[in-house]
């Protein structure tokens, strides 16, 4: 079983398809900055994608839609 569940991170996020661009540009960031927002012991992932997912899980991300006006 992986950690996070799926059906966890969509309920965080409405779709995939914005799960997988806000997870990758979180690991992105943390691999530049390596700089993540949960402590090494609270980790149970240690490659960006899984410490991003972890981030997203633990509603730690937030996503601000761009409006146009």
């Amino acid at each position: 079983m992986l950690y996070p569940s799926i059906d966890k991170l969509l309920n965080q996020i409405g779709s995939k398809y914005l799960l997988v661009n806000v997870v990758a540009k979180r690991a992105k960031e943390i691999r530049e900055t390596e700089h993540c927002q949960l402590s090494e012991n609270d980790l149970k992932s240690k490659k960006t994608i899984g410490k991003a997912l972890e981030e997203v899980a633990n509603n730690l991300v937030h996503i601000y839609e761009k409006t146009e006006d």
